[in-house]
């Protein structure tokens, strides 16, 4: 872990603050046990930061269902569930989730879990079945007016929320996370990152989605440049990347975001605020939470 991840819940409140302030529309939310880091899903831990967050920031905030992997269905929807924010990240589709290949980089973890987390991770396969999507929607989506973020880390996750769509499960506008870089996902290459857009766009039609990309680790600034080329949107964050340049820990979420949005600015254009957001999306509203 990096020293400057945020854990508890009064770092990652404060840590999601600073990331609102420089410029972050969306915040995109996982909780931490307090004491070791470990992923948690527990809603008590998350009612801790969620208003503190929502009375200083009008920012959307976007509880994860992807949890920490190995997590049940029921332990990645339970926060979001309990909190019913306006909008929750949903994984369209099982795969190989391989971070095992950072153990050729770290030998030494700040916790005895660290260690064991990724090398389970060359044994493993993050389901996210047609059955349990679907009730990830109709629990948050129908019963609490939820709209996701639905992240594909291949191309095949574009045709799974297709089938949705054709289904009536979900609606328009839809939000489409494109997420490069995890090894049993589809690679960082920007000829990838071109044909998921156009096959989205085939699928979709443009005018009924938002797209986004989230690339990992050093493809994280290169392929979020690219998605604004392309009139796309883009996330960018410490669950993703933990550097700020070659060799250099990224200090904060904020600074990334102070980064990416210089260079959105840099190429004449804007930073979508959290009202336009909420627009373009078609969200609830933050006055229909549950915290």
């Amino acid at each position: 872990m990096s020293p400057h991840l945020p854990v508890t819940p009064a770092e990652i409140a404060a840590a999601s603050i600073e990331a609102a302030e420089a410029g972050a529309a969306i915040i995109h939310l996982h909780a931490r046990d307090p004491e070791t880091g470990k992923p948690d899903p527990r809603p008590e831990l998350f009612r801790q930061f969620l208003p503190v967050i929502s009375q200083a920031t009008d920012a959307v905030i976007n509880v994860s269902t992807g949890g920490g992997l190995g997590m049940t269905l029921e332990e990645r929807l339970q926060a979001a569930t309990a909190t019913g924010p306006e909008m929750a990240s949903l994984n369209v589709g099982s795969l190989n989730f391989g971070i095992f290949p950072m153990l050729q980089k770290y030998t030494e973890f700040r916790h005895d879990w660290e260690r064991p987390f990724l090398e389970m991770t060359e044994d493993f396969i993050f389901p996210n079945t047609f059955r349990t999507i679907r009730q990830a929607i109709e629990t948050l989506g129908t019963g609490h007016g939820t709209r996701f973020e639905f992240e594909c880390y291949d191309l095949g996750h574009l045709y799974n929320v297709k089938w949705f769509v054709d289904q009536g499960l979900i609606t328009p506008p839809f939000f489409i996370q494109m997420v490069f870089g995890i090894l049993g996902g589809v690679g960082a290459d920007l000829d990838n990152l071109m044909h998921m857009h156009k096959v989205a766009d085939r699928l979709f039609g443009p005018a009924h989605y938002e797209w986004s990309v989230l690339a990992a680790g050093r493809h994280q600034m290169p392929f979020a440049t690219q998605a604004v080329l392309l009139d796309g949107n883009l996330r960018v964050g410490l669950e993703d990347n933990l550097f700020i340049g070659r060799g250099e820990l990224a200090t904060s979420n904020a600074q990334q975001v102070r980064k990416i949005r210089g260079i959105v600015e840099s190429l004449g254009l804007s930073v979508a605020t959290p009202a336009e957001v909420r627009t373009r999306l078609a969200l609830k509203g933050a006055d229909r939470v549950n915290f």
